[in-house]
């Protein structure tokens, strides 16, 4: 039995620690940039947009340009936040991978 109560000790520890990555991924705060950095964009850890910032020289291009550069921007840090966020989970999980569409609680 105490096979077993160490396996339920361990996926109490696993679940808290799962806990504070999931706290600490919603502080994190990636950059995505387009444009050779003329638009630049700073997304938390929930998915949030917090800041686009749009060089000036852009004002002067047409407003499709613009669309399209502040998309890429979300893009680039969508997936900059997706690998930060495997990164965690993974020291979480000691390097195994979860179930394709395994969905955390965030």
């Amino acid at each position: 039995m105490t096979d077993f109560g160490n396996l339920i000790s361990q996926a109490k520890l696993m679940q808290e620690k799962m806990k504070e990555t999931q706290d600490a991924l919603k502080k994190i705060e990636v950059n995505g940039e387009s444009g050779g950095g003329t638009v630049k964009v700073i997304m938390n850890g929930d998915g949030e947009l917090k800041k686009v910032s749009i060089d000036q020289s852009l004002f002067k291009d047409t407003k499709e340009i613009l669309e399209d550069l502040i998309i890429a921007a979300h893009n680039d840090a969508k997936l900059k936040l997706k690998k930060k966020t495997s990164e965690e989970i993974s020291k979480v999980t000691g390097g195994i991978d979860l179930p394709p569409g395994f969905k955390l609680p965030f």
